[in-house]
């Protein structure tokens, strides 16, 4: 993912907030936040003819050190281009990529209604850790969300 990519993925994340099954956030931040708050390595866009038809980075769940090795996932597909395989081949191909840095564990918060994006990271060999039930407020009610990792097995063993 480079810079110029922004505009579309951002347009991509705000599809998927717009869904509210998705994440909490209400809008997608400007490059500067998310660039900030996302890992430099492990940022993936899939090119359809030149446009972005999905997107997937990691985020550090800590700044301690003892976690380095432990990211969160987001994998965004536009609306256009679900149905294709298009999250399994970039979950997958971020998989790969976080080994490659040294990622020992990948985690994902998934609203429990997204039954979608449970049975793709499920496919990516992800298990369910636990739900979290009232995690957080979104639009004022209430939201659970399903608690799923995915442990490296080549990093950290």
């Amino acid at each position: 993912m480079l810079p110029a990519h922004y505009a579309q993925v951002r347009e991509i994340y705000n599809l998927g907030i717009a869904t509210n099954n998705a994440t909490f956030e209400r809008e997608a931040p400007a490059w500067e936040e998310w660039d900030h708050s996302h890992m430099q390595s492990c940022r993936l866009v899939l090119l359809v003819e030149g446009r972005v038809a999905g997107w997937a980075a990691l985020t550090p769940v800590s700044g301690r050190c003892v976690y380095r090795g432990v990211a969160e996932d987001s994998v965004y597909v536009h609306p256009d281009f679900k149905g294709r395989g298009f999250g399994k081949l970039l979950l997958r191909t971020l998989v790969e990529a976080s080994e490659q840095e040294g990622i020992w564990t990948l985690q994902a918060g998934i609203f429990r209604e997204n039954h979608a994006s449970i049975r793709l990271h499920e496919a990516c060999g992800f298990r369910l850790v636990g739900v979290r039930e009232r995690i957080g407020q979104l639009h004022g009610q209430w939201r659970d969300t399903v608690l799923m990792e995915r442990r490296s097995n080549k990093i950290g063993i």
